[in-house]
C-alpha cells in the first residue's frame, strides 16, 4: 500500500514539475505578405528604427536581440554599417492584457461576501471582493524587410500568440521564429504555426 502511494505521489510531482517548466512549444497565428523576388537570396541587413521607436531604445534592442536568431536561420546576416547592408529590417510588437473576473457558480461573478469596509470603515458592514482569474494575454510581433537601395517593402509578416498568465519577454524569440518560419515562400494567411520554445524560455 505504501509503495502504491509513493508511486502516485511521484507521478503527481513529476507532472507538477513538468508544468512548472513551462511550455515546450507555442502555437501562433501567422500572416505574411509580399512577393519575395524570385532568385534573390537573403543577405546583409541592418535594423531600422522609426522615430517613435528611437525614443524607446532599450525595448527596441530587446526586440532586435529576440529576432536575430530567426533572421539568421532565414539566411540574413547582421552588419553594423548601413552602407554594407542590402536590406533593412523593421520590427514592431504589441501586447495586451485583459483581466478576467472569476465566476463562482454559488456566489456569482463578484466573489464571496465579507465583513467590513464596503459600507464604511470598521466592522458591521458587508463587502464584496471580486476574485480574478489569470489575465488573458495577447502578444504580437511584426517584421518588415525592405530593399535598402530602393526602399521597396519586400516582405511583411506578423505572428500573434494568446495565453493565460502574463506577458513574457522570453516568448518574443519563438514568436519571431514563427513569423519567419515560411520565409521566403508565399503561404496561406492567416495560418497556424507551432514552434519549439528554446531552452531557458517560457
Amino acid at each position: 500500500m505504501k509503495r502504491w502511494l509513493l508511486a502516485v505521489l511521484w507521478c503527481v510531482s513529476a507532472l507538477w514539475l513538468a508544468g512548472c517548466a513551462g511550455p515546450q512549444a507555442i502555437t501562433s497565428q501567422v500572416s505574411s505578405f509580399g512577393a519575395w523576388p524570385a532568385g534573390r537570396a537573403p543577405g546583409t541587413y541592418v535594423f531600422e528604427r522609426l522615430p517613435s521607436q528611437q525614443s524607446q531604445p532599450q525595448w527596441q534592442a530587446t526586440l532586435e536581440a529576440a529576432a536575430q536568431p530567426a533572421l539568421t536561420a532565414a539566411g540574413f546576416k547582421l552588419v553594423e554599417a548601413p552602407e554594407q547592408a542590402a536590406f533593412s529590417v523593421q520590427l514592431g510588437s504589441q501586447t495586451r492584457q485583459d483581466p478576467r473576473p472569476q465566476y463562482d457558480p454559488f456566489w456569482g461573478p463578484f466573489g464571496r461576501f465579507g465583513w467590513g469596509g464596503f459600507w464604511g470603515t470598521g466592522g458591521g458592514g458587508v463587502s464584496m471582493s471580486m476574485q480574478m482569474e489569470p489575465n488573458w494575454v495577447h502578444m504580437q510581433v511584426d517584421v518588415m524587410i525592405r530593399d535598402r537601395r530602393t526602399g521597396e517593402v519586400l516582405y511583411e509578416t506578423h505572428a500573434t500568440h494568446d495565453r493565460l498568465g502574463s506577458v513574457s519577454v522570453q516568448l518574443l524569440t519563438p514568436l519571431f521564429d514563427a513569423a519567419l518560419k515560411d520565409f521566403p515562400g508565399p503561404a496561406v494567411s492567416p495560418r497556424t504555426i507551432t514552434v519549439p520554445v528554446r531552452q531557458g524560455q517560457d
